[in-house]
């Protein structure tokens, strides 16, 4: 065969007929290139008759019937103990918890169930606190409806105050203040704090009346703070309507008639600032003495260390309870921290204690964390209303209760 063109075609060129005959020409036909040929048709003729006569190729067959069933309908697995089921499968603690109704208190840190828990049923029917106002208890003041003493010397401070459960151990009450100003504030102690927390609340928010009425039917006891005094009046000015030392008699008295007009439901008044008229005798026992007389308790916060009013209180016949501990007198997480720890210290060694702080957003969130685990270590929240009403013996509080 003559391929002396692939040198000399072009690439990619294809040869022409002529050229393909002259190639095939060129071969020599021997007798083994005849005999070869001859060899592969027989191969070729071998296998078509192969093919064509046996489809199958000569491999061994047979022929099954089939039949069709319906599938068996599949056994049940009987169902595993809930101890025995996959973690995956089985509900979470939160989710029974929420499901039945119980409460476990788990000691601090301790994130799965262990032995060292409390479980804490709650009661079947929430504590609810009497409707405000009572008809039996208000009186039309200048400026609107204010509390007064009713028929058996019924008070203000008795019937809406929160329900104690009762109970024993050591007892704790808290009050939060300067509520009623800023909305967000407000929300989150009325809807974060413990219902037992005792709120109060300034005479210049609005909607007080409303905003009240919610606290109170979250189970929150309320009190009103009084705008007084304190001593850099007016650089530190508690706002319009505030009790003066230099104020006559009746025109203090008649500022806090508009205060207590701004919303109802209140057990007692609380220092709004005040320092300089708690510490005045002469402008402070005329206050105590109106107080007194329309069936309500009073509350010092605790800021001023010269406040003469649970001196002044026996005198006035007036239901009066100090807070031992600010706990945001220093504003900072682990100060309030240790102020709680201090508290919860004192209510262990006294039986009770009673403690104040400002509606901060860090006070509130201090508060909320502290008394999630409390009951766990045996602390009861307790209202106000505890140490107004005389029941906090033992604590370092003065009460005459009339």
């Amino acid at each position: 065969m003559a391929f002396d063109d692939i040198l000399t075609r072009p690439l990619g060129a294809k040869r022409s007929v002529a050229q393909r005959l002259r190639a095939f020409g060129s071969v020599r036909l021997t007798t083994p290139v005849i005999f070869g040929i001859l060899a592969g048709g027989l191969v070729i003729a071998g296998s078509i008759l192969v093919v064509a006569g046996d489809p199958q190729g000569g491999e061994p067959r047979a022929n099954v019937a089939i039949a069709m069933r319906d599938p068996a309908p599949a056994e049940t697995a009987p169902a595993l103990p809930e101890r025995d089921k996959p973690v995956a499968a089985q509900r979470s603690a939160n989710e029974v918890e929420s499901a039945s109704g119980v409460v476990v208190v788990r000691p601090s840190g301790t994130a799965a169930p262990t032995e060292a828990v409390v479980i804490r049923v709650p009661d079947a029917a929430p504590v609810t606190l009497a409707p405000a106002p009572d008809p039996r208890l208000v009186e039309r003041g200048r400026h609107g409806n204010v509390p007064r003493m009713g028929e058996g010397r019924l008070r203000p401070l008795d019937v809406y105050a929160r329900p104690d459960a009762g109970g024993t151990g050591p007892r704790i009450a808290i009050l939060v203040s300067g509520l009623g100003i800023g909305q967000a504030a407000t929300v989150t102690a009325i809807t974060r704090l413990p219902p037992a927390v005792s709120l109060a609340f300034a005479p210049y928010g609005s909607d007080l009346e409303r905003t009240v009425a919610r606290a109170r039917d979250f189970g929150h006891e309320a009190l009103l703070q009084a705008p007084m005094e304190p001593f850099d009046y007016p650089d530190s000015d508690p706002g319009p309507q505030t009790l003066l030392t230099t104020s006559r008699p009746s025109e203090n008295l008649d500022r806090l008639s508009w205060a207590m007009s701004r919303f109802s439901g209140f057990v007692g008044i609380v220092n709004y600032m005040g320092a300089k008229l708690t510490s005045d005798a002469v402008a402070l026992e005329p206050v105590l003495r109106e107080i007194a007389g329309r069936g309500l308790g009073y509350v010092d916060d605790g800021t001023s260390p010269r406040s003469l009013a649970a001196g002044l209180a026996a005198k006035a016949k007036l239901p009066v309870a100090r807070a031992e501990i600010v706990l945001d007198a220093v504003p900072r997480p682990e100060a309030i921290d240790r102020e709680l720890a201090r508290l919860e210290a004192q209510a262990r060694a006294n039986g009770f204690a009673l403690a104040s702080a400002s509606a901060l957003p860090m006070s509130i969130d201090r508060i909320a964390r502290w008394a999630r685990e409390a009951e766990a270590r045996g602390i009861r929240l307790v209202p106000v209303s505890v140490a107004l009403r005389g029941s906090g013996a033992g604590a370092r509080l003065s009460s005459a209760v009339p």
